[in-house]
């Protein structure tokens, strides 16, 4: 008999919460704004608000967001500038209106002037660690029965973008996927593109 892997197996076992079994790799934007809500209520509350609304607009890796500098946004303009991570192609992105109100307000309130755009207390710039523990409490205050990780807002960027019917190339290109087969997950869980199979 083949071994199998612990996670392969079906779990009977008593110490397996709810929480350890996610139904899925996204979060819809109702359930988005539920986690802006919960983290607006932290003591940096502004900032990690914002830092959700950021990454989850411009699909933004842990990586890429903490390393997103005042340079690289334009607000006179509303030009966000992406670099990403893993080798994935930059690009240039709209920054809309609810986003420039919200980093002016973070910039108003800057207590230590840093490039930096996130930044913790003590000012340095925010640790990839310490926003995936932001949002990994702000999934359990916003009451989620399952846990929430960072990477899920990206996920949820492109499948919001999918939904809308947004063409998978231009999904693409704004996710910074080298390769379309990354970008295809987000359209095959698209609910519209099964519209009008059945006339009643």
């Amino acid at each position: 008999m083949q071994n199998q892997h612990p996670r392969a197996r079906p779990s009977t076992a008593v110490n397996v919460t709810v929480k350890d079994r996610r139904p899925r790799e996204y979060l819809t934007e109702r359930e988005l704004e539920r986690l802006t809500q919960a983290a607006s209520k932290n003591r940096w509350g502004h900032r990690d608000a914002t830092a959700i609304l950021i990454a989850y607009r411009h699909g933004l890796r842990a990586s890429e967001l903490v390393a997103l500098r005042w340079d690289d946004a334009d607000l006179a303009t509303g030009r966000l500038h992406v670099r990403r991570a893993k080798d994935g192609a930059p690009s240039v992105h709209p920054i809309g209106a609810r986003e420039s109100r919200a980093l002016r307000k973070l910039q108003r309130e800057a207590k230590t002037p840093s490039p930096y755009i996130f930044v913790s207390e003590r000012g340095s710039p925010f640790s990839v660690a310490g926003y995936q523990r932001m949002i990994a409490r702000a999934g359990e205050a916003a009451g989620f029965s399952f846990l929430v990780h960072s990477h899920m807002l990206r996920h949820s960027c492109g499948y919001k973008l999918a939904n809308d019917g947004r063409d998978t190339r231009a999904i693409q290109h704004y996710l910074g996927h080298r390769s379309i087969a990354s970008t295809v997950r987000y359209t095959a869980l698209a609910p519209d593109r099964f519209r009008g199979f059945w006339k009643d």
